[in-house]
């Protein structure tokens, strides 16, 4: 083989590397997209229930269908400071979860249940930050999100 041939295959080599770890999926690890939407057009029902102050109810958006192993909140500002955060909701799937691309909060996945017996989800506080932590098998991802006061 000549030195020209020997230099074109490397430079092969080289751009099929290229292209194997810039344009594909084989190297990096799977991520969920979650975002967060306060809605401020009514007091969310299980706050005007609990006769809390006033919170817009909180949704989430994913990029994709997921079967969601666990979903989980706490406060921002409690997970800084503790090792063991205080869990406002916590709802986990022993087996198929039917596959979802939006959560509310408090609000239950068909699939899904309470982590602890009878467990119902704490009411967000107005003008608090919170962290919203999901799984989906192996998949991890979180998200913050900021509440705000209803109208």
């Amino acid at each position: 083989m000549t030195k020209n041939g020997i230099a074109l295959l490397v430079l092969l080599v080289v751009l099929a590397g290229a292209y194997v770890i810039w344009f594909t999926s084989w190297f990096r690890s799977e991520s969920i997209q979650i975002l967060p939407t306060v809605r401020p057009l009514r007091q969310s029902a299980r706050a005007q229930a609990a006769g809390n102050e006033p919170v817009c109810p909180v949704s989430f958006a994913l990029d994709d269908k997921y079967r969601l192993t666990a979903i989980k909140v706490v406060a921002a500002a409690d997970l800084e400071t503790n090792k063991f955060p205080n869990v406002l909701w916590h709802v986990v799937s022993d087996s198929n979860s039917v596959p979802t691309k939006s959560i509310d909060y408090g609000r239950t996945p068909k699939g899904m249940r309470p982590a602890a017996a009878r467990a119902q989800p704490e009411p967000l506080l107005p003008d608090v930050s919170y962290v919203l932590m999901l799984e989906a098998g192996s998949i991890k991802a979180r998200t913050n999100f900021h509440t705000s006061r209803a109208p």
